[in-house]
């Protein structure tokens, strides 16, 4: 293990400038790659785990008002959150409602509405941020290394030609240095787009579940502000 890693630094340390270059701009986007990686997988599982935990509770709930107060310590749950805005846009509907008419009902329901698609659409967002970038390197990096592994076979051969030899022992070491750079691309490549396409997967799971939910709170909300002007 020790002699590959050495082999590995070795050839590092025998590549020319471009090469270099190309293998420091690989090592940014594999630390950058690595940090969302972590990060977002963190705020995923919290906010999975949070959010089941809310639609629980939610379902629980003799009312809305007790599932609001509960909502507001679940700050990780896209659904709770929001739950939240759909409950405070139901809230100051009521409150400006002028006269308990059907015209009222479909403002109230029309409010309750946006304010819910208005926070989905944020939902969602925070939960796509930064994957983007996971999608950009998994393209990039390949292409990159090969960059950097083309230049280095130029570099190799400028050097067969000014030695006037085409030896294994010449060309052997330039080639191996170039090949680095490929083998880095793919490296920082590789894990890049299985984390895409992992959360591209669970965005796609809680997408269905915030839908889900939405359409299962405006119709009890319906109920509640049908059942008030009724009253």
């Amino acid at each position: 293990m020790a002699t590959e890693s050495v082999s590995f630094l070795y050839l590092l340390s025998q590549a020319g400038p471009v090469v270099k270059l190309v293998m420091l701009l690989l090592l940014c986007l594999s630390i950058a790659s690595w940090t969302i990686i972590f990060l977002k997988f963190s705020y995923f599982r919290k906010a999975f785990r949070d959010s089941r935990e809310f639609t629980d509770i939610f379902w629980q709930s003799r009312n809305l008002q007790e599932a609001f107060s509960k909502a507001k310590a679940l700050k990780t749950s896209p659904i709770a959150r929001m739950f939240i805005i759909a409950y405070m846009a139901k809230t100051r509907s009521a409150g400006k409602e002028p006269q308990k008419t059907g015209n009222a009902y479909f403002q109230n329901v029309e409010s309750i509405n946006k304010a819910l698609k208005r926070s989905m659409n944020e939902e969602v967002r925070r939960l796509v941020q930064r994957v983007p970038f996971l999608a950009t390197t998994g393209n990039t990096a390949p292409f990159i290394g090969l960059f950097g592994t083309v230049w280095g076979i130029m570099d190799t051969f400028r050097e067969i030609g000014f030695k006037g030899s085409a030896s294994l022992a010449v060309v052997a070491p330039g080639i191996a240095e170039a090949l680095v750079a490929t083998a880095a691309g793919l490296a920082v490549a590789i894990p890049a787009v299985i984390g895409y396409n992992y959360f591209t997967d669970r965005i796609r799971v809680m997408d269905s579940e915030m839908q889900s939910f939405s359409a299962d709170l405006l119709n009890l909300m319906e109920q509640d502000i049908q059942n008030r002007l009724e009253e």
